[in-house]
């Protein structure tokens, strides 16, 4: 690391905010299975469950929109504090929950906060991160995210053998811990420099990117040089400064935040939420009988999922952002599709008298089922998982950079909602027809990310203006780019040979 350690340090821990969405989706995702969680709230039915599940992606999407003036106003540090302490509330009052109102007022009330973690954390890490290593930083967050899963699932499997309400009762109150650990370690973390020069405090800014650059080196060159490139790219917003939301949808903008809202929906569109929402449901559907297996298989996924975020975390920045969303398409699309077709060329229906439905699947179909399932969580969390944070936090301008990421991080959670309400709905009744719908939206989105999505990868924040000014088709603008590395390097070879 280096001399890049404060930037890590400062980048992981800003992360926790990741970390407590992606606890609060597992410990739910095994929670419904549970015997004495749906007796004590009358067995919801599909409907019912769709509707407690979504209510925490409902207060993301409101989170999430408010936070875009939040974060410009009270800064990215404070929204991420404060958020943290909304979460502490919204999860006391799930564990502490008396009937399906107070459950549902609970989980919506974490999702406001979520909403505005999601949207702070990776633009407050996009903007703290040298460029050479920004996604891999941004990349933390959707680590963090798969931490959160692993770690609810197998605090869900421990508490299912406990005989009494306790069961899904202290699995919703644990989380309660990350988010104190999360505002109080917040406290130690600097302001981002942008927007420290943003508010016309350009000498702490200076002290931030010594700090985050060069272990305090005020003198360093790199840090004067980046300081001066953010007063530069300030100075030249603030003469195009957007002061309404409508702003955003003009030109030269418009192109950015409908990129942004489509890597953010896409990312939903691959169902990687089904999957982590009712797993439990599914890989019983598939064959996996007992409480034990299924709660035991979602477990695994969950290490599944964490573990092949890896190596995106350490090679992002050097697979570049297209071809891995790409080559993550075409995984995503092919394990979907494998699926689907075995499933629905065996199944036999049936039903339990609690109306649980089994698909009866042959031995054979049934692991591959879940094979599929591992091999497409796989697939999504080397590409879709982290590109979905890191793309939208590093493409608008300072002065945009929130307010156009509200609304990028909005569509994530409006499309997350949808989804989370109908999915349970679909996986009874049309089961493998749902996995043949993603599969069709997983192949159809390698074209769209060749035609549209430019290279963004080893850029600085500033150079963002001349990689999203030229032709909306991002495969034919390739020659202007490269002739703008070809200037650029020209001046650097210059200004060498003067000195």
């Amino acid at each position: 690391m280096g001399k890049n350690f404060q930037a890590y340090f400062v980048g992981a821990v800003s992360a926790l905010g990741g970390f407590l969405f992606g606890y609060d989706i597992g410990v739910m995702s095994s929670i419904l299975e549970m015997e004495y969680w749906k007796v004590y709230f009358n067995r919801p039915s599909s409907v019912e469950v769709g509707v407690i599940v979504s209510l925490l992606t409902a207060g993301c999407f409101v989170g999430s929109l408010a936070a875009g003036w939040i974060a410009d106003k009270f800064s990215r540090k404070r929204t991420i504090m404060a958020s943290s302490l909304v979460f502490c509330l919204g999860a006391a009052i799930q564990c502490g929950s008396r009937n399906r109102g107070m459950l549902i007022a609970g989980r919506f009330i974490a999702g406001l906060a979520v909403g505005c973690l999601s949207m702070a954390v990776p633009v407050f890490q996009s903007e703290i991160a040298p460029a050479h290593i920004r996604g891999r930083l941004v990349s933390l967050q959707q680590w963090a995210i798969t931490w959160g899963l692993l770690i609810a699932f197998w605090i869900d499997y421990g508490c299912h053998f406990i005989d009494s309400d306790a069961s899904w009762r202290i699995p919703m109150g644990i989380q309660i811990v990350p988010g104190i650990i999360l505002f109080v370690a917040m406290f130690f973390i600097p302001y981002s420099p942008r927007w420290l020069v943003d508010h016309d405090q350009p000498e702490k800014a200076h002290q931030v990117l010594a700090r985050l650059r060069a272990n305090g080196d005020i003198s360093a060159p790199e840090v004067l040089a980046e300081l001066e490139e953010i007063k530069e790219a300030v100075r030249v917003e603030r003469e195009t400064a957007v002061r309404s939301y409508m702003e955003l949808l003009r030109f030269p903008i418009r192109r950015r935040i409908i990129l942004g809202v489509a890597i953010q929906a896409l990312q939903q569109l691959t169902g990687i939420n089904v999957i982590m929402y009712y797993a439990t449901s599914i890989f019983k559907q598939s064959g996996l009988t007992g409480d034990n297996a299924s709660l035991i298989a979602q477990g695994v996924n969950g290490v599944v999922n964490m573990l092949a975020t890896v190596p995106a975390i350490l090679w992002i920045d050097r697979w570049g952002r297209r071809k891995t969303l790409i080559f993550g398409s075409l995984g995503c699309g092919l394990t979907y599709f494998i699926k689907a077709v075995a499933t629905g060329a065996t199944q036999h229906k049936t039903y339990d008298e609690d109306g649980s439905l089994n698909l009866n699947l042959p031995t054979g179909t049934s692991y591959l089922a879940i094979v599929m399932m591992y091999l497409f969580v796989v697939s999504f969390a080397m590409s879709w998982g982290p590109i979905g944070w890191i793309y939208p936090s590093e493409i608008f301008p300072m002065h945009m950079r929130s307010k156009a990421n509200s609304i990028t991080t909005a569509s994530n959670w409006l499309f997350n909602f949808v989804i989370g309400l109908v999915a349970p709905i679909l996986i009874k009744k049309i089961t493998w027809g749902l996995d043949l719908i993603f599969a069709i939206i997983m192949f159809a989105s390698v074209g769209i990310i060749y035609l549209f999505f430019p290279e963004t990868k080893n850029r600085s924040l500033e150079e963002m203006e001349v990689i999203f000014t030229g032709s909306a088709w991002a495969h034919k603008d390739r020659k202007r780019i490269d002739e703008y590395d070809i200037t650029v390097q020209h001046n650097i070879d210059a200004k060498v040979a003067d000195k």
